[in-house]
């Protein structure tokens, strides 16, 4: 079967009446399985094959990518039923995604492509200088990965193009995970990141996701404005996101504390690149544990920062996720001085902005704390939301002084 061939070529596949009037003909990007007529011929299509989706009365509605072994079964490319997906309309893409970062940073450090929301589905990118790292999380993408990355380069101007290729993402795809080298060389070690005046240091092949977190720029932004002369206590610190900023713009120490000693490893590379090592230190451990231990020696921070993995990745563990989310609150809430800051931060999707916010005041509370939320943050705008798709929508943070 042809996975991307001329439009007169394609395999066609049609919505069942019932879901005419849902709002892909608005602007939603995914076709559920249970949307699509299924027959044996549809279901023998490979893995991101391109085709053109037509409603019940057989009227193109674009061309869609199709995965008969996910449960999103198509993701729209393009409303244009006659548009042909090759090197040319990849670099249309990332032109534009390009022409939006390019006025909001004067360094090329960012995310150039979020998925949907900058019309390649299921394909994130991160820029890293010279360097680019590209996780194809859809099948489609990671058939048609060559003209991808041949755009990408001609497009930035990027001279290595790394594949990430892991995650739970692709796991829902039926894709394998494999990291490689796609163009260019492969860095000699973790690269240098300048962001909020802050150095971090971003391991683009062995560490989590793409080797940092682009999304919480502003938040870091936000939190570094309390920072001068402060204690900071940054807790599932990754790479030393929020305490490294606060350094940055005065705090008089940080202790990160995460239990990943090659992250924390990083953290400490990026303090001494900034020439703060004298007020940052490191604490590897279980978040929860060390909470608890800080709590029980009586320590107190100016500000404490909990920024979590997604505790609730999915519907099936929202409410697990929410009691986490409550839990962190109560042990950090304890640790911040009077008048001090909590910073609680979530990157699930499934906790919506409400349901976060309240098992944080619940934690609070039962911490015997009380406080104002002063700043509510979200990801930085090269992180842009797509409006008919609220996934795209998953960072929240939560400032309270307590």
């Amino acid at each position: 079967m042809t996975i991307n061939g001329p439009s007169t070529q394609r395999p066609t596949v049609r919505l069942i009446p019932k879901a005419e009037a849902r709002a892909i003909r608005h602007g939603f990007p995914w076709v559920y399985a249970n949307e699509l007529v299924t027959d044996r011929r549809t279901r023998a299509l490979t893995a991101g094959t391109i085709a053109q989706l037509e409603d019940s009365a057989r009227t193109p509605m674009g061309v869609v990518a199709v995965n008969p072994a996910s449960k999103i079964i198509c993701r729209m490319l393009d409303r244009d039923p006659n548009a042909v997906i090759d090197q040319s309309w990849f670099a249309t893409r990332l032109v534009q995604a390009l022409a939006h970062r390019a006025r909001l940073y004067d360094a090329p450090f960012y995310r150039l492509v979020h998925a949907e929301a900058d019309g390649l589905p299921g394909v994130v990118i991160d820029r890293f200088g010279d360097v680019a790292v590209v996780q194809p999380n859809a099948a489609w993408a990671d058939q048609l990965i060559t003209p991808l990355v041949a755009a990408l380069q001609d497009v930035t101007g990027v001279e290595t193009v790394i594949m990430n290729g892991t995650g739970r993402a692709r796991g829902l795809e039926g894709l394998e995970e494999r990291t490689e080298i796609l163009a260019g060389d492969a860095p000699d070690g973790p690269l240098q990141v300048p962001m909020n005046g802050a150095i971090y240091m971003a391991d683009v092949l062995g560490g989590q996701k793409t080797g940092l977190f682009f999304d919480q720029r502003p938040n870091h932004a936000f939190a570094a404005g309390l920072a001068k002369d402060a204690r900071v206590l940054d807790v599932f610190a990754h790479v030393g996101g929020f305490g490294l900023a606060t350094l940055a713009n005065g705090a008089a120490s940080t202790v990160a504390v995460d239990g990943s000693a090659p992250a924390l490893a990083l953290a400490e590379k990026g303090a001494a690149a900034m020439g703060v090592a004298d007020r940052f230190e490191t604490r590897k451990g279980d978040a929860f544990d060390v909470l608890a231990e800080l709590v029980a020696a009586h320590e107190v921070f100016d500000i404490v920062v909990c920024d979590p993995p997604a505790f609730a990745p999915s519907k099936q563990a929202l409410e697990a996720g929410l009691r986490a989310y409550e839990r962190v609150a109560r042990l950090a809430a304890p640790l911040v001085s009077p008048g001090g800051y909590l910073v609680l931060c979530s990157c699930s999707h499934a906790a919506d902005l409400s349901r976060f916010r309240n098992a944080c005041s619940r934690g609070i509370g039962r911490a015997g704390r009380r406080g104002q939320i002063i700043h509510t943050g979200f990801a930085g705008p090269d992180h842009p939301l797509m409006p008919h798709l609220a996934e795209s929508g998953y960072l929240k943070a939560v400032v309270y002084r307590l």
